[in-house]
């Protein structure tokens, strides 16, 4: 039964719902579901409080409320999400953008501080795209590639990259890493699947329910793409390129062990994340000698 019977009351009605279901930021939510609905701003709802709730406005933001208390996370109700400023649609075959990744992003223009750079960036297990979009647009004159072993996941981020205006300077391609590459990148990038897979079953609902498994799955120590990553990044990187990887918690010791093994320069401690967890590590193959090998 519709009780609200104006956009004030209805949001306050969608944040009691969210509350007592234990959802953690029941404000923020309810908010941003009921502007979806609105076709504003989440901001901008305010300049809607005194209108009267329309049935149709009453029964979509009713649907979407049901979803957020299933579990189902805002990002993926929305079909999208901000990265680094940017908008990223979503599909079942890509992670949520989240803010922790942003350290990737920071990690590698501070490598290349020159805006005019014209780098060759790899993105393994480009996702989304964020990553790659992202840095596309900070350095126009670099150049891209995005590698994922999930076609729809590949489709999607050429979709984004189309969004960030980029797609003259990128190329998607679909394959395990890479194996189907060869080198000359100034810079490798990289948010690799790394749970440990037993610890999948006991994610928060919100991840091992609507986050691909592909995307999540680390194998028995959560280190098997850093190990086909990090054998792979010699042949990859020019002498002096970089590589900059995204860190599961705990992680920062054993990649860099695997790092340094393969010939690379790690840069410690690793680049945290507003939380305080080494979030991103850097590795540089040395300018000097014969490319590195993996022992």
């Amino acid at each position: 039964m519709q009780d609200a019977q104006d956009i004030r009351a209805l949001r306050r009605q969608m944040v009691a719902e969210l509350t007592v279901s234990g959802i953690q930021t029941p404000e923020l939510d309810g908010r941003v579901l009921l502007a979806h609905v609105l076709g504003c701003a989440p901001g901008e709802i305010i300049l809607h409080d005194e209108s009267p709730v329309e049935p149709d406005v009453f029964s979509q933001a009713m649907a979407l409320l049901v979803r957020r208390i299933s579990g189902e996370p805002v990002a993926r109700i929305l079909g999208h999400r901000e990265f680094w400023s940017l908008d990223f649609n979503l599909s079942p075959d890509t992670l949520v953008p989240r803010p922790d990744t942003e350290t990737v992003v920071e990690l590698a223009l501070e490598a290349f501080p020159d805006r005019e750079a014209p780098l060759r960036i790899l993105d393994l297990g480009t996702g989304s795209g964020a990553i790659l979009a992202a840095l596309l647009v900070e350095r126009p004159r670099a150049t891209g590639i995005g590698v994922d072993l999930a076609e729809g996941a590949a489709r999607m981020a050429r979709h984004n990259l189309g969004l960030a205006g980029v797609t003259d300077r990128v190329a998607l391609v679909v394959g395990s890493w890479a194996q189907c590459l060869t080198g000359g990148f100034d810079l490798v990038v990289s948010n690799p699947p790394y749970i440990q897979r037993s610890d999948l079953p006991v994610l928060p609902w919100e991840v091992r329910a609507y986050d691909p498994e592909l995307a999540l799955d680390g194998g028995d120590d959560g280190l098997d793409a850093y190990r086909a990553i990090s054998a792979d990044l010699p042949r990859l990187l020019k002498p002096g390129a970089v590589a900059v990887l995204e860190l599961g918690i705990g992680q920062e010791g054993d990649v860099a062990d695997l790092l340094e093994q393969a010939g690379l320069q790690v840069c410690r401690p690793a680049r945290a994340d507003l939380s305080g967890i080494a979030r991103a590590i850097r590795a540089d193959r040395p300018r000097q000698g014969p490319p590195a090998m993996t022992k």
